[in-house]
């Protein structure tokens, strides 16, 4: 039986776990026990109110913890709820396959669409092959190569962001990363196709901009987006990763959805169920759902050539500074 994985700060609702647990199941008949109902009842509302009172004060180092849960879920279990028809397409018709980025076509709601995602892995073995999100040059060309067919057919784009950042490894280097993200962020500016893009758990620096570049971007509540990890952050600026550094990191980045939207690098926090998306994986799919229907049947009536030039100005807009006048004394 595993583990399961409790995150530091959620030590408090272990004791209430536990003690709901015992409730819930009679020892003997190992079923549940009718007459504790007015305790389960009561223990419920304990942990649910425990769980609010949590997370809706996380640090945001603490929301980096919750975006890298290892129940948390990534673009294959969203394929599994909301994608009908899903048909995987591979290969960048150059190099190979990166099981690192995902791309197929299906249908959500009643869109047609290509979906382009990370993919982080389940188990030790799929995460090592998918180098645990971190996309290869092959996988960003593989990404480019479908949306230059989605565009062709009319179809709009869906991409689903979840890496830690692009793969830092010699061969892919030697292949061409920079410029792989480069020409990814290049072209997907031009497509004359809507783009949708959700930051589902983190949203690492290039690596997630190289799928990102879209008309309508939403972050899940409890997901990061950052131009650098906290502890990639934290061996620069103090030369060690630890807690307390990792902690003043996350906090400096600016790195949260409320902090995103607040830049305008975000256009919509879509709503976690309470206690993170790892505990209600459907209710979060559902919620993604819905933002993404509504937004293509905006988008999809638009005329398509109009769409370059508003994404064009969307990420013009980002990283406006004010600076104060000089006094005419000075």
């Amino acid at each position: 039986m595993a583990i399961p994985y409790t995150l530091e700060f959620e030590k408090p609702l272990a004791e209430i776990d536990a003690a709901l647990d015992a409730l819930e199941r009679d020892p003997a008949a190992g079923e549940a026990t009718p007459d504790r109902a007015p305790a389960i009842a009561e223990l419920k509302k304990t942990q649910r109110d425990t769980l609010k009172k949590i997370y809706n004060n996380l640090t945001p180092w603490e929301t980096v913890r919750v975006a890298r849960h290892p129940d948390r879920p990534l673009f294959r279990d969203y394929i599994r709820r909301i994608v009908k028809d899903f048909v995987e397409l591979h290969g960048d018709r150059r190099f190979g396959d990166d099981p690192a980025i995902v791309t197929g076509f299906g249908r959500i709601g009643s869109h047609k669409c290509l979906l382009v995602g990370h993919h982080k892995g389940k188990d030790t073995n799929e995460k090592l092959a998918c180098h645990f999100g971190c996309a290869h040059p092959e996988g960003y060309r593989k990404a480019m190569l479908k949306m230059r067919l989605a565009e062709k057919y009319s179809l709009p784009i869906v991409t689903f962001v979840d890496t830690p950042g692009a793969y830092p490894g010699l061969g892919a280097e030697q292949r061409g990363q920079a410029e792989a993200i480069a020409v990814n962020m290049r072209d997907m500016s031009t497509l004359k196709t809507p783009i949708l893009s959700i930051v589902i758990g983190e949203g690492g620096s290039g690596g997630a901009l190289g799928i990102a570049v879209a008309d309508r971007v939403a972050m899940l509540e409890h997901a990061y987006y950052s131009v650098i990890s906290p502890e990639g952050c934290s061996a620069i600026l103090w030369k060690e990763a630890n807690p307390k550094n990792n902690a003043e990191a996350a906090t400096a980045l600016c790195l949260t959805a409320k902090d995103n939207k607040r830049f305008g690098i975000v256009d919509t926090i879509i709503k976690e169920p309470v206690g993170g998306a790892h505990r209600d994986p459907d209710k979060t799919a559902t919620s993604i759902e819905r933002w993404i229907v509504d937004q293509l049947a905006e988008l999809t009536r638009l005329k398509p050539e109009s769409l370059p030039p508003k994404r064009y100005e969307r990420f013009r807009a980002l990283g406006k500074v004010g600076e104060p006048r000089r006094s005419s004394t000075s």
